[in-house]
């Protein structure tokens, strides 16, 4: 966030070192470019010249909506009745053990492999959806068996209560229409 309010140190930047003045001076001069609120820390250009590499490669366009339509995704479902019932942690506790398990269950399929790999960890992709309760959950784990979609259904142990399901990473297009009815999670 940037923030407008002059940098105020808590110490005597000059004392610390001589030629901080200096270096202040020329931060201030460095552009000020829009980050998407989706982009990570890591994606800022380190330099103005990348920086002016970075804006224009964007404004290709394009290419860039091209790669964004197949988008490499996992599906996060959880129970809503135990999201009200369960303690917040509990529950995105759960969404975690189902999302690992799924990829480790599959991390030799190609798919996984692009999600989890290097030029990818900073831009993964998920969505997380919630169904009212069980009856729902196992609905959907046998829609996606029936058609043949990678995924782990999470049982909590030792209850044997099944609280969400995760798909291995995908393509969106091959999965989302399984989705599309369900509700973002909140």
């Amino acid at each position: 966030m940037l923030s407008l309010l002059p940098l105020r140190l808590p110490f005597s930047a000059a004392a610390t070192h001589p030629n901080s003045t200096f270096l202040l001076r020329r931060a201030v001069r460095l552009p000020i470019l829009p980050i998407s609120p989706r982009a990570s820390m890591s994606a800022i250009p380190a330099t103005p010249d990348a920086a002016a590499s970075a804006a224009a490669a964007a404004s290709v366009g394009g290419e860039v909506g091209k790669e964004a339509e197949d988008v490499v995704v996992q599906y996060v479902v959880l129970r809503r009745d135990l999201a009200d019932a369960w303690p917040l942690g509990s529950v995105v506790a759960q969404g975690c053990h189902a999302a690992v398990a799924a990829v480790w269950a599959h991390r030799d399929h190609p798919d996984t492999a692009a999600y989890c790999g290097p030029d990818n960890l900073d831009r993964m992709h998920k969505v997380t959806l919630e169904v009212k309760g069980e009856t729902q959950l196992k609905n959907l784990a046998e829609k996606l068996e029936a058609a043949g979609v990678r995924h782990k259904v999470w049982i909590e142990q030792p209850e044997n209560i099944p609280t969400c399901i995760a798909t291995a990473p995908c393509p969106k297009s091959q999965v989302s229409s399984f989705f599309k009815k369900l509700k973002l999670c909140k």
